[in-house]
């Protein structure tokens, strides 16, 4: 007889824990492919999205404070910060005690759009987040913050 038929084997996706993850990948997935999709007639990505929501909240923060916040290199900003310029919705301004330094603000268009990127994400994320009890949605969202800080202390 054949090892491999005599042995039983163990494989991943019978695991519990790898099929929930999985799941969840997937359910990410679509959901980014959703969000995609209804951004693309505000003209936004998604990454450019995540960056305005940082400026916004934190007004004049240095491209190396961005990059930090959203967890990119340096290099993603240089090609992020351009098309959001490029589209009126982004300046740069000197820093007063640094020269060498820009700080990012968005611009009155910038938070308009912004604004309006919010009210599709917001009604996609409550037609998501409609799937879990509040219970449920409270339960997730703790255990993706504990899986983010341990990843983060590593």
């Amino acid at each position: 007889m054949n090892k491999k038929q005599d042995t039983p084997k163990s494989f991943p996706w019978d695991n519990p824990r790898f099929k929930n993850w999985v799941a969840m990948m997937r359910a990410e997935k679509a959901v980014a492919r959703e969000l995609t999709r209804a951004l693309a007639p505000l003209d936004l990505k998604i990454a450019q999205l995540d960056a305005m929501i940082n400026l916004y909240r934190h007004p004049g923060q240095s491209q190396h404070d961005l990059a930090r916040r959203l967890l990119v290199g340096r290099s993603n900003m240089t090609m992020l910060l351009p098309q959001l310029e490029a589209q009126g919705l982004l300046r740069r301004e000197s820093d007063r005690k640094d020269k060498r330094v820009l700080r990012l603000y968005l611009t009155d268009e910038g938070e308009r759009r912004l604004m309006q990127a919010l009210e599709v994400y917001t009604t996609l994320i409550d037609r998501v987040m409609n799937q879990s009890t509040p219970e449920e949605c409270d339960r997730m969202g703790d255990m993706m913050r504990r899986i983010s800080e341990m990843l983060k202390e590593e």
